[in-house]
């Protein structure tokens, strides 16, 4: 009761931003130790594939920021929930916060799995459904930033994006299950699986600290994100005040 009481007070924004402010140094240094560690690992620990060598190393990089990019969306799906149903008064907040993020995974995922499928696939891209379908993902996030930058009003931005994420999330489960419904260049999952995961141990667990890495890192910056639009919408509030006095307020005789 405790945690849940805690966790309802965070819905005030005044209390989001103190929590913020106090949670980021800690989140920040956990992240830095969570990438080095994670450096080491697929640098020094990991053993090249058989097949692949050393180009093995970008699933590193590739596999979290993919894992990332649908995670960001999913958030921005719980968010959209909870400005439509809750109207939740942090969850345009996060929603917002989260959409930069998920593109830069998005983007990151799709540039490193260009990379990596050069040597692999001898194709910097192939339209098999995974691909096409992160392409999507991509357009999507750009499509919620530009529409809710076209829209003054931000009640109004922040319900018509959340409509537009909700509609949008059907993609989530085509590209996780795109491997196993469609004939595709990449593999079946080998992590998140029924049964225990196919990869060997000196792979698996670097990989597992890289993607620690960066949730951590998303969580920092998301955070930090979060705490500067608050500032910004409390700046925007003021001046509106502002504004509306000055409106209000009769003219000095002459």
């Amino acid at each position: 009761m405790a945690l849940l009481s805690a966790i309802t007070s965070l819905a005030n924004p005044s209390r989001f931003a103190s929590f913020a402010d106090r949670a980021l140094p800690w989140a920040a240094g956990v992240t830095a130790v969570l990438f080095a560690a994670a450096l080491y690992l697929a640098l020094f620990v990991a053993p090249p594939d058989y097949q692949q060598g050393e180009t093995v190393r970008i699933m590193f990089i590739h596999v979290p920021s993919a894992w990332l990019a649908m995670f960001a969306y999913v958030l921005m799906a719980a968010a959209s929930l909870g400005v439509l149903i809750w109207r939740h008064p942090i969850a345009d907040v996060s929603a917002k916060a989260a959409a930069p993020l998920g593109a830069a995974f998005t983007f990151l995922a799709l540039a490193t799995g260009s990379l990596w499928g050069k040597p692999m696939w001898g194709a910097w891209w192939v339209w098999d459904a995974r691909l096409t379908s992160f392409l999507i993902l991509f357009l999507m996030y750009l499509g919620l930033m530009a529409l809710r930058s076209a829209m003054e009003e931000p009640s109004r931005a922040a319900k018509a994006c959340a409509i537009l994420t909700l509609v949008g999330s059907v993609n989530i489960p085509i590209i996780k299950f795109s491997v196993d419904w469609w004939n595709t260049l990449h593999q079946p999952a080998s992590v998140i699986r029924a049964g225990k995961p196919t990869m060997d141990a000196s792979i698996l667990i670097p990989l597992l600290v890289a993607a620690l890495a960066f949730t951590a890192l998303f969580t920092t910056l998301h955070l930090a994100g979060m705490r500067t639009e608050l500032i910004r919408r409390r700046l925007r509030t003021l001046r509106l005040t502002t504004a509306a006095r000055a409106t209000l307020s009769p003219e000095p005789a002459e």
